[in-house]
């Protein structure tokens, strides 16, 4: 039977913890789920950030090229080695960021960034001054607010506050350096003119309000440590000369002459945008900084439910090995008693008793005494440890019993074949007499055939005598007789004897002392076939010799036997079982192997042609075969002659004989 994890203590207890288990695995994995898709959202987010401080380090860079640019565009030659620099910086940066968002996975800083195609050609026009200030200058202010607007559609702070806070104070602090940025190429165009131009001065009032403005917005989302580093950076002296020159300009906004040179203007407006380049990457490095605290801490809670499930996993494994163990174990024990009882303990108990006298029998049953509980030992298991042995104690007496009531079912047995053998011999004496005085042919005739009667009914009670073990009553023929003679006596003890033909006989001396167990095994055997083959049909007998020993054969051709049935009755032959739990029809089996196992001869039955095709199928005819061992043959006879039919062969290896 196969086993199932249901069928046994263990695996039940397991599937019973499984269920609580797999409910708190379950949880386990919800909370490992959520705090994954946080750890990948926190991993997504830095790499964005990282990206967008990357493009805020571009934004500085274009925005210095922006400046740089304007003050070459209004004549001053002398920027022409910086802006090389700063154009060198903004290719490489931009040639990082484009290899990072190649594959569409930040569409708006990919697109942002796609602006910046026309970089070189607006460069080349420029250094060619093929370009006008306000077209060269639109083009840098327009591709820097693509870059600032593609932070806020990518929005990488995923719902965190501090952490789009901190972005939006760098997009604060991005358009303030950018709007401060335009006022500088605006106004040092302005200084190296020396007036205004119409339009000139609301454009310098439109650039410094965005700036404040700007400025403004910083300082309500920044934390206290940048604002006071925004304002550190306007406390500065260049700071302090731009808002200087910045009143100057207010005072004179109708085109009158400005006393300030462009060389002065530039070097404190840009002395502050660098302050501003400095706040930008103190607060980018802050926004970096919270995005590894989140993802640090999306880590650490993966973890920590990681390693919840692992030790709910592992607590429970526990739990189900000692609550196995607890109540296995115990059961293991109990088991292995009981395989002992079964195997070895009882079986050796109820043979002894089978051996012994009833008297003795009584004595090799168990006392019924107390069973002593173990510590730690559970009730159910004490009980069911006493139950155990209350069953080898009644198994025992009830062995006790059988044997009482075998033996003497067998003695009377035994008591009933004496008494018919006796009656019998009494009957064949009597036929014996009238049969020498009778002298009418039919009347003899039927005291001959009352005579055979009377000498199959002392075959059976013979046949009852070797069932019970009793040695049959001495009838020893003197000196030795010839095989032909020993399977006459035995055809002349089995009713239908006019059909049973010896066929062949190779000669052969069999020992008196013998002759007649083996004429009855004979008899047994004989008998079996005649019943086995139709009423028409002859059973044929043959004897040939095979080495040292002598091999009979018993042929029929009747209904045969299925290959099941012929393993049983060999079974039945050798001894292998016993006739008291057998059927009656089969007695005569174990007759014929009783009676073999003292003369020390083999018995098989084998088909007499070929073996059934099917497996539940019965063969044509059953051939008995019978193989004499060299102490029942006597010496003193002629030498050995090689048999014409059928072909010599023993029990062990014979071949069916011909009819």
């Amino acid at each position: 039977m196969k086993q199932t994890p249901w069928s046994t203590i263990r695996g039940r207890v397991a599937i019973v913890l499984a269920v609580p288990t797999c409910l708190l695995l379950i949880l386990a994995g919800a909370g490992v789920a959520d705090r994954a898709a946080d750890w990948s959202a926190a991993r997504r987010s830095g790499e964005e950030i990282q990206t967008a401080l990357d493009v805020q380090d571009l934004v500085r860079e274009l925005q210095r090229e922006h400046g740089l640019t304007s003050g070459l565009l209004v004549g001053a030659g002398r920027y022409r080695p910086e802006l090389a620099d700063a154009r060198r910086r903004v290719d490489a940066i931009r040639s990082e960021l484009l290899r990072r968002v190649d594959g569409g996975s930040l569409p708006a800083y990919e697109e942002a960034l796609a602006s910046l195609g026309e970089l070189t050609t607006i460069r080349n026009r420029i250094d060619e001054t093929t370009i006008g200030p306000a077209e060269g200058l639109g083009f840098y202010t327009d591709v820097i607010g693509r870059l600032n607007n593609a932070q806020l559609a990518e929005d990488p702070a995923h719902g965190d506050q501090a952490l789009s806070d901190g972005l939006d104070a760098l997009q604060s602090l991005s358009a303030a350096t950018e709007a401060l940025a335009e006022e500088r190429g605006l106004m040092n165009g302005v200084f190296v003119e020396g007036s205004f131009e119409p339009g000139q001065y609301a454009g310098f009032v439109s650039t410094r309000a965005a700036r404040d403005a700007a400025r403004r917005s910083y300082e309500q989302i920044a934390t206290d440590e940048q604002r006071t580093l925004l304002d550190a950076a306007f406390a500065t002296p260049a700071a302090t000369r731009v808002e200087e020159y910045e009143r100057h300009a207010d005072e004179h906004p109708d085109g009158s002459a400005l006393e300030v040179t462009a060389e002065e203007w530039w070097t404190a407006s840009t002395h502050l945008t660098d302050e501003l380049h400095g706040v930008q990457q103190t607060v980018g490095e802050d926004v970096a900084d919270r995005a590894a605290e989140l993802r640090a801490a999306a880590t650490t809670q993966l973890v920590g439910f990681l390693v919840l499930g692992v030790l709910v996993l592992g607590v429970a494994a526990c739990l189900a090995v000692l609550a196995s163990r607890s109540i296995a174990r115990p059961l293991d024990r109990l088991a292995r008693q009981a395989e002992a009882v079964a195997g070895e303990r009882l079986p050796e108990t109820v043979a002894a008793i089978q051996d012994a006298e009833p008297e003795e029998a009584e004595r090799l049953v168990p006392p019924e005494r107390p069973h002593p509980r173990r510590r730690g030992e559970a009730e159910e298991v004490a009980r069911l440890t006493a139950a155990l042995r209350a069953v080898e104690r009644t198994a025992v007496s009830l062995a006790a019993q059988q044997t009482v009531l075998r033996r003497n079912g067998t003695e009377s047995l035994a008591n009933l074949g004496h008494r018919h053998q006796r009656l019998v011999r009494r009957q064949l004496r009597l036929i014996t007499a009238l049969e020498s005085k009778e002298i009418d042919p039919d009347a003899l005739g039927e005291l001959f055939e009352l005579d055979h009667l009377a000498t199959r009914m002392r075959r059976n009670a013979d046949s009852l005598l070797i069932l019970t073990g009793q040695q049959l009553p001495p009838r020893v023929w003197s000196g030795t007789a010839q095989i032909a003679e020993v399977v006459r006596s035995a055809v002349s003890e089995v009713e239908d004897y006019r059909r049973v033909t010896l066929v062949e006989a190779d000669e052969c001396h069999i020992h008196g002392w013998a002759v007649y167990e083996l004429s009855h095994l004979l008899a047994e055997l004989i008998e079996n076939a005649l019943t086995a083959s139709p009423p028409g049909r002859p059973v044929e007998v043959y004897g040939w010799r095979d080495g040292a020993e002598y091999c009979l054969a018993v042929v029929d051709r009747g209904s045969g036997m299925t290959e099941e049935e012929l393993e049983r009755a060999n079974a039945r032959l050798a001894g292998e079982d016993s006739f008291l739990v057998a059927p009656t029809r089969f007695l005569g089996h174990f007759v014929v192997g009783t009676i073999a196992a003292r003369l020390g001869a083999q018995v098989e039955v084998r088909h007499t042609q070929s073996p059934p095709e099917t497996p539940g199928g019965r063969g044509a005819g059953v051939s008995a075969y019978v193989a004499l061992p060299p102490r029942l043959l006597s010496a003193a006879q002629p030498a050995p002659q090689a048999p014409q039919a059928p072909a010599a062969h023993s029990a062990s290896s014979a071949v069916t004989p011909g009819a």
